[in-house]
């Protein structure tokens, strides 16, 4: 049974410009929920959209997997006027109804995790539900325009652990079957199923608060799914961890960045204590693929944009998690990363929002030492596993 999904997604916004392009941790905010999307059980995913920038971007980052397919979307079902389910109807007829679940995603909500879509997938698949959605159960006492209340008695106000709630639909995810989409034109329909999501995941991106609120929100989120074991990948940035983020010219134009000799050895230290070192950087850089060439680390990444995405694709090959790495980054690109590993390090000269969201901020700068002292750091950390 093939499981496609839909992003949809518009160049112009309302509220906030250029939403789904604006970074939420250091990513695009779209980007959060296509990632989840990549590690669900669905087939594949469409980033439907109007913006060819988003296009060309999710072409070079998304290039380690087959799943991710884009679509260009027309400029009358990318206005403000147009509703969801006149983009859902355009596309089915573009991919020619080649589908058998047709799954809704929503980029505005960037708490969906990978067990959400498939939760309601499953609602389909395993309990026969003709479409499903995510709902979250809130305990709030609604009331109507009239004064009235909506679902409760004003004598017998309910304590909040004897009141059930509400169920309340929070737009992250929907799933159909192609025969009730085709049928009713509409994203749920017949027999609907429901999953509950937490509470925080009811907050909608309308304004700049509501991006506040929800990129605090899933910063704690992800510091609180952190697992503390042995630590067995070392993750680096360059720029501003391995140099000290100048670039120098000559009277030629020649470019140069200055690196830190006592690094090489403490990498190779951690490398035979059974630590492999990589690094990942979103520049392109000559310069930095030789130099990482001369301290032999085989694991270069050069021009990643999407750091969080890649490492979880590169962690899920090696069947690793999040919790066997320590990461060390200075700028908001890296947050993401620096929020979600088991470790996270940052020089002493990082900016403001890494050093109040890294695990541990460095005495040393970047580009002096500061890369050293994480590997004694680390060296010395995983000495509490010797034996286990």
């Amino acid at each position: 049974m093939k499981k496609t999904a839909i992003i949809p997604l518009r160049k112009n916004s309302k509220g906030i410009s250029g939403k789904n392009k604006k970074k939420m941790l250091g990513r695009p905010l779209f980007s959060w929920v296509l990632t989840e999307a990549i590690f669900s059980e669905l087939d594949e995913v469409y980033v439907f959209t109007d913006d060819q920038e988003i296009i060309d971007y999710i072409k070079r980052e998304y290039f380690w997997t087959s799943k991710v397919k884009t679509l260009l979307r027309n400029d009358e079902n990318a206005s403000d006027t147009a509703s969801t389910e006149s983009a859902m109807l355009e596309f089915a007829e573009l991919i020619k109804n080649d589908f058998d679940l047709l799954c809704l995603l929503q980029a505005t909500s960037p708490m969906t995790k990978s067990q959400d879509i498939n939760a309601v997938l499953n609602e389909v698949l395993v309990n026969k539900k003709e479409s499903a959605l995510t709902v979250v159960n809130t305990h709030r006492f609604i009331w109507n325009a009239d004064g009235t209340p909506s679902n409760y008695d004003v004598f017998k106000r309910p304590r909040r652990q004897d009141f059930e709630g509400l169920l309340i639909e929070n737009g992250a995810v929907y799933v159909t079957t192609k025969e009730a989409f085709l049928n009713s034109k509409n994203r749920v329909s017949g027999s609907i199923g429901l999953v509950k999501m937490p509470e925080e995941s009811l907050v909608e991106i309308d304004s700049l608060s509501d991006w506040e609120i929800i990129e605090k929100l899933l910063g704690d989120r992800q510091k609180k799914m952190k697992v503390h074991k042995r630590i067995d990948y070392l993750v680096l940035d360059v720029d501003g961890v391995f140099t000290d983020g100048c670039v120098y010219y000559d009277a030629n134009g020649e470019m140069a960045k200055k690196f830190d000799m006592r690094d090489g050895m403490g990498l190779e230290i951690l490398r035979q204590n059974n630590v492999e070192v990589i690094v990942m950087t979103s520049e392109n850089s000559e310069l930095v693929a030789q130099r990482m060439k001369k301290l032999q680390i085989k694991h270069t990444f050069l021009g990643v944009k999407d750091k969080f995405s890649f490492l979880t694709h590169f962690l899920s090959e090696r069947n690793s998690s999040f919790g066997a790495v320590s990461y060390v980054g200075d700028d908001v690109n890296d947050l993401a990363n620096i929020c979600s590993v088991g470790w996270s390090f940052t020089p002493a000269d990082a900016t403001d929002i890494v050093k109040a969201n890294a695990d541990y901020v460095l005495t040393h700068k970047s580009g002096a030492g500061a890369i050293r002292e994480t590997c004694e750091i680390l060296l010395k950390y995983n000495k509490r596993y010797e034996g286990i």
